[in-house]
């Protein structure tokens, strides 16, 4: 950016913490969060296209991804006020953090399920390992059970991904990820131990962004001088593995890559009626936003309200 661009950019960036609650507290300068388009307020402020991609996604810096998370361009004719919501969480999350807005669990995601088995005791929960699921019991239309060989777990709801109910589930697309293990950080991230990387479709010449993710021994998911880098992004030809061949190039040398070629599925029910709420599979994006939003929409589904987390309580000895 050069200076006066960068001079807009910040603008445009104090802009945000007007809003709160979903409610701006100043003028807006006009501007209705509800009803005017984001493009509305990019011209207001007469920012340029690379700065538009930049609030849309950041990449090639070290631990920087998107401003606002959006997977296309689709919201520049949607109500800004989304958007600018979006870039506040980043900033205040940059702000409470440190170097990255992001969090990753130390030993891997492996850690949430264990965090899950130790809440589900507490509540007089069962978490079963390696017990395979044979049917989902349906009487009159409506779950009653989980049938595993021969014992049934009775119940009054099913909560699940599309890989136990196929035929409740459309195939919307594919995803591509490749595993690649490294022996040293990615290129030009200052050494960075951890990075988010997200290159914006455009950049590129294609209708979805390619993520990459580098995690490394700083985590204890990898020994001492290891990395994990992730390289993901939508099917869009016949070719996955072309399509992330420019994160794969970030990367510098590898030693050892895993491609796999995903179908993603999205439930056709909400689940009201059957009581069996499927989640989606798991997108290209490696930031869990869409996971996280997915699991608001699950329990808003099956209980009839949005998640209240202001009864969330959380104390220094919660992190002992």
């Amino acid at each position: 950016m050069g200076l006066f661009e960068k001079r807009r950019f910040r603008n445009l960036l104090a802009y945000s913490p007007g809003l709160q609650g979903g409610r701006p507290h100043h003028p807006w300068k006009g501007l209705d969060p509800k009803a005017t388009p984001m493009s509305a307020l990019f011209e207001k402020f007469g920012v340029d296209k690379n700065t538009i991609d930049v609030h849309r996604t950041r990449s090639g810096a070290p631990q920087q991804a998107p401003l606002a998370l959006h997977r296309d361009d689709e919201y520049i004719a949607q109500p800004m006020g989304t958007t600018i919501a979006r870039i506040k969480l980043y900033s205040e999350s940059l702000a409470r953090y440190g170097k990255s807005p992001f969090l990753y669990p130390m030993y891997g995601l492996g850690e949430l399920p264990q965090g899950f088995a130790r809440l589900a005791a507490i509540y007089g929960g069962t978490y079963m390992l390696d017990k395979p699921v044979d049917e989902i019991v349906v009487e009159n239309g409506r779950a009653v059970g989980v049938r595993s060989g021969t014992e049934v777990a009775k119940c009054k709801q099913v909560y699940c991904d599309p890989t136990y109910v196929p035929d409740r589930v459309t195939k919307s697309g594919r995803v591509v990820r490749c595993i690649c293990l490294l022996d040293h950080p990615i290129p030009n991230t200052k050494d960075a131990l951890s990075t988010q990387i997200i290159i914006p479709q455009k950049q590129v010449g294609r209708n979805s962004d390619i993520y990459i993710s580098l995690v490394s021994y700083t985590h204890q998911v990898a020994a001492k001088g290891w990395f994990v880098a992730m390289v993901s992004t939508t099917v869009e030809t016949d070719n996955p593995e072309a399509e992330i061949k420019p994160g794969l190039e970030l990367l510098g040398p590898i030693k050892q890559k895993f491609l796999t070629v995903n179908d993603h599925f999205v439930p056709n029910e909400d689940g009201t009626e059957s009581q069996v709420f499927i989640s989606s599979s798991y997108d290209a994006t490696s930031h869990f936003e869409t996971t996280c939003l997915d699991v608001l929409d699950i329990f808003r589904r099956g209980f009839g309200c949005d998640f209240d987390f202001s009864k969330v309580t959380h104390t220094l000895e919660d992190d002992q």
